[in-house]
């Protein structure tokens, strides 16, 4: 029988019905040879009959309803590393995935294919920590390197939790998959030594459930017994009857092939397909069509029957297997989510109504802040992050060294003075402040201009400063009083309003410290920091070598000067009446500038632990106290409502019975769409 395909062109090819499938979906057009012209989507789908079911599953996955107990039927992608599995995701979405050596997929990517005949264009959106990112193909490789990073943090290591790619375009097959890092037992650089172990849990999480498919992705360039994968997904699948495999480069070892895939040594239940994925920079439909020839002409892989190779045997094959194992376990879900439903809504019913008393609202208020005030000691204070061991934002000690060495960095970089401009800043103002006196004094007017200056180049600096850390202060302060007052939503707006209202008082406070400071070093110039003397004396001792270029034009004008480094002072000999003068002002200014600038970033370090100190110990909570005890704060009987544990338990089982009757309401609209398509279909 032969299946016309979207170009026109047909195809011999057809595949066996599964007698399990509910819907039992119609065969699906596969990919004509090459030679028929343009080629065709992977697959032209059934999107009335496949997408529902398809859509029910994400949907209930969505709603996280595995966090009930409930297992969904899901497509698990699984392969030692550089097996191909990537090769061969490409090679179904049509889209370049990320690629490299070592490990490429650090967190599970549940990638969800749809079909759209209505588009000419790829439509891809990324979601992930709560965020639904729109993006575009040519930089897909990228924005998933990026969220990788967001989840599992830079490096090598990997995370279980999930980064969702939708990919929307015409031709692709409609399906849902979780492609998980590829399984290394051998450690690199960068990687945690645990990293198999760690691959291997997040593997067997997904394998384990009955409801799951493996795709096992096998290089045909090894032996398919050793392979680390087969060994896991024999573990969970041992009769293999929900194993499909994947044999991916056929072209580099096709001798033996055919009797690998036909023996069955490892018990693959749903058989082999045998691919040969996208090299280089090949397009998607180059890759198709050199993958048809291959084992249409191949004298070695001609002879594998042609059930069995092909990206588009494989995009049928999963669609069919797919929709089996969804449509074979809706109606165990649809119970399961009854039963739990049921007992949640019992064990809510069975809690005790709200009984409380002033007495003990005032207690229990007083333990938040007193908890609320040691957790803001421990992480701002003392450096102490056992209660946040992987929030790497809340170990604040770290976080404010980090941030006062890059203010020292910023305050070091903003008046460097290029080497051809040496001198050029003093010699201009020693010119400008010329006035009827003794030669070659020093005005103390000169030095404090150009201190000034520099002073008010820098100016900026600080205040930016403190804007950003009080800023990143109140991220904390607020991130940990909500966490101490989340069994009292009623304390939360006070508690917020009091902690955003004192940051802003202090960030005030801390910018008119900064511009006292700023008017203090542009008023006078002082220190009895013996360093100074001690590093002018260095520097102005390299003055006899410097005027001796002056002076004679026959010797090389280029000096290499401490402080400054090699620098052709040629320029200079015009200047000879001023320049020795300068360059004593230089010296005398480098040198003061040196421990204006220490003290620009010693005050603030000192300035800033100072105000954390008092605001943790004191001001944090008379605010909170004055904020709630206002009018608009309600007082302590807003604590009234039920006890912390009461309060905890019935917002969670609230919560489940509310995704538990979303979930319900997600099954039953499929289920009746079944119901209503098998009476058309008998009609």
């Amino acid at each position: 029988m032969a299946y016309q395909n979207i170009d026109g062109c047909s195809s011999d090819e057809q595949y066996p019905s599964d007698s399990n499938d509910v819907l039992d979906p119609k065969p699906l057009a596969v990919v004509a040879p090459p030679a028929c012209g343009v080629h065709p989507p992977i697959v032209a789908s059934f999107n009335d009959r496949i997408r529902p079911l398809l859509d029910c599953v994400d949907k209930l996955r969505h709603l996280n309803i595995m966090q009930e107990g409930i297992q969904l039927p899901t497509i698990v992608v699984v392969g030692d590393q550089s097996s191909g599995k990537s090769s061969v995701l490409e090679s179904l979405a049509g889209i370049s995935l990320p690629r490299g050596q070592g490990i490429c997929t650090r967190v599970p990517l549940i990638m969800r294919l749809q079909n759209d005949t209505k588009i000419t264009t790829t439509n891809l959106r990324l979601e992930y920590n709560e965020k639904s990112l729109p993006v575009d193909e040519a930089g897909i490789a990228d924005a998933i390197i990026l969220a990788t990073d967001e989840i599992a943090g830079h490096g090598k290591g990997i995370s279980n939790n999930p980064l969702t790619l939708v990919v929307k375009k015409n031709g692709v097959p409609d399906l849902t998959m979780v492609d998980l890092p590829g399984i290394t037992r051998v450690p690199v650089k960068g990687q945690p030594e645990d990293i198999y172990e760690q691959i291997s849990d997040i593997i067997m999480k997904y394998i384990a459930p009955e409801e799951s498919i493996i795709l096992n992705v096998l290089s045909a360039t090894v032996d398919f017994p050793t392979c680390e994968s087969i060994r896991m997904s024999q573990k969970v699948d041992k009769t293999g009857e929900r194993t499909l495999a994947v044999v991916t480069k056929a072209d580099k070892a096709p001798e033996g092939l055919l009797e690998k895939v036909t023996a069955d040594e490892v018990n693959i239940g749903l058989g082999y397909v045998c691919v040969r994925n996208r090299i280089g920079n090949e397009s998607y439909e180059e890759a198709r069509s050199d993958e048809a020839r291959l084992f249409s002409t191949h004298p070695l892989l001609s002879k594998i029957d042609k059930s069995m190779v092909g990206i588009p045997v494989l995009a049928q094959k999963l669609v069919r297997i797919q929709a089996s194992i969804i449509s074979k376990c809706l109606p165990e879900i649809v119970g399961k989510i009854n039963d739990k439903l049921t007992s949640n809504v019992a064990e809510l019913n069975r809690l005790p109504q709200h009984l409380s008393s002033v007495a003990e609202a005032l207690t229990t208020f007083m333990h938040i802040l007193s908890s609320s005030k040691e957790t803001l000691k421990k992480i701002l204070l003392r450096g102490e992050f056992d209660e946040y061991p992987e929030e790497i934002e809340m170990h604040c000690t770290a976080r404010l060294v980090e941030m006062l060495d890059q203010y020292s960095i910023e305050l070091h970089s903003k008046n460097l003075e290029k080497k051809e401009d040496f001198l050029t800043e003093e010699i201009m103002a020693l010119q400008e402040t010329k006035g009827i006196g003794l030669p070659n004094f020093l005005p103390r007017a000169v030095f404090l201009n150009v201190l000034q200056k520099k002073v008010k180049e820098i100016a900026v600096a600080p205040e930016d400063f403190v804007g950003r850390l009080w800023n990143y202060v109140e991220r904390i302060v607020i991130k940990v009083l909500m966490y101490h007052c989340d069994n009292y939503p009623q304390l939360q707006s006070s508690t917020r309003r009091a902690a955003q209202n004192l940051i802003l008082i202090k960030k005030n406070e801390s910018v008119d410290w900064v511009r006292e400071i700023i008017g203090m070093e542009k008023m006078t110039d002082y220190t009895c920091n013996p360093d100074y003397l001690a590093t002018y004396s260095k520097l102005i001792a390299q003055q006899n070598t410097f005027m001796e270029i002056m002076n004679d034009p026959r010797k090389p004008s280029v000096i290499n000067l401490e402080g400054v480094g090699e620098i052709d002072v040629g320029h200079l000999r015009k200047h000879l009446g001023s320049v020795q003068q300068a360059f004593d002002m230089k010296m005398r200014i480098t040198a003061y500038w040196k421990l204006v600038l220490m003290r620009m970033v010693d005050f603030m370090a000192l300035h800033i632990m100072f105000s954390l100190q008092k605001m943790v110990n004191k001001e944090m909570e008379e605010e909170i106290v004055q904020d709630l005890m206002a009018p608009h704060g309600g007082g302590i009987k807003r604590m009234l409502d039920e006890s912390p544990l009461i309060a905890e338990k019935r917002t969670r089982l609230n919560k489940s019975v509310e995704l538990l009757k979303e979930s319900k309401e997600v099954v039953a609209n499929i289920m009746e769409r079944i119901s209503l398509h098998g009476d058309q279909e008998k009609d």
